[in-house]
């Protein structure tokens, strides 16, 4: 599994793939579809499919495939290694979505919520197999929302392949196990490995588990938070846990508007507004470091014109 494409951009979405065995080109397929990192706030959701002949469920089977979730990382990195191995019958796929793309779907002005980008992401996956010539016959995928619905819809666009949509999925089919491990393998290591695009210093990586309710991760959020700029890209800005922190955390800002005057607004409310911040750093307080958002543009602070 190469992360480099990723690695060298981590703030959009990045597709990963194995190649297509030539069996599964000629040969009924079966295809599972599962996800990991849905719900922490701290790095990227990875989409995963496998496929394998129909005929070859039972050798899948017998790799002891599971759900990612009850095995630990050396055992998830030892089944993914099997998966790549028997690369002439198993292919697999992810899709990485980063934390920014993530945000900035839900939070743009016409709203794409987590549940609407998972289903568009399983379907891409499923698409990119059928165009490699992957004949697939079987869909099995772990639910998103209600299993019936998304079955109904999955079934729609795909004619002609029998789809499945079960809670708990990946531990019922050994293929949507098989796809679990592999978006599983793909975030642990994505994580572990993150570029900071932002200047951090020596950033602290004991994360805790990422999940909005581990103090340490609650902890980490805390001590990375900009009070202007608010969280690096490896954050989910949109996730309520670090909207909470930057509402009382960070530098309230009233943003200008036709009805009245920005700075006697901002006065009024005992806040700064951004013209006073700009002429703050102006004045004399030089000892905070510049933000890497002016330098990057090579932005400075004038007293005169």
């Amino acid at each position: 599994m190469d992360l480099k494409q990723f690695e060298a951009d981590n703030s959009g979405s990045c597709r990963l793939a194995s190649g297509i065995p030539d069996v599964c080109r000629t040969e009924d397929c079966c295809l599972g579809v599962d996800e990991a990192g849905r719900g922490p706030v701290l790095g990227p959701m990875v989409y995963g499919i496998c496929f394998c002949p129909v005929s070859k469920k039972e050798e899948l089977k017998d790799l002891k495939v599971a759900d990612s979730k009850t095995l630990t990382e050396a055992e998830r990195e030892n089944l993914f290694q099997k998966l790549d191995e028997a690369n002439g019958y198993v292919g697999w796929a992810l899709q990485i979505l980063s934390p920014n793309m993530i945000s900035t779907s839900m939070l743009q002005r016409t709203k794409y919520n987590l549940n609407a980008l998972s289903h568009d992401t399983a379907i891409g996956l499923i698409q990119y197999a059928l165009d490699s010539g992957v004949q697939l016959k079987e869909v099995y995928v772990d639910t998103v929302g209600p299993a019936e619905k998304y079955e109904a819809k999955l079934s729609q666009r795909f004619p002609g392949v029998e789809v499945t949509v079960r809670p708990k999925a990946d531990s019922l089919f050994p293929v949507v196990s098989a796809a679990s491990i592999c978006a599983k393998v793909a975030r642990d290591r994505v994580v572990k490995g993150w570029n900071f695009a932002e200047d951090l210093g020596e950033i602290e990586t004991d994360y805790g588990s990422g999940y909005p309710n581990d103090p340490k991760t609650k902890e980490w959020l805390l001590k990375y938070l900009d009070p202007v700029f608010g969280y690096p890209q490896f954050v989910r800005f949109s996730w309520s846990t670090a909207q909470t922190l930057m509402d009382s955390k960070a530098v309230t800002v009233h943003w200008d508007d036709d009805e009245e005057d920005g700075e006697k607004a901002a006065q009024r409310q005992n806040n700064r507004s951004m013209l006073s911040y700009f002429s703050a750093s102006a004045e004399g307080d030089r000892t905070q470091q510049t933000h890497r958002f002016f330098s990057e543009r090579r932005l400075k602070s004038l007293n005169s014109l």
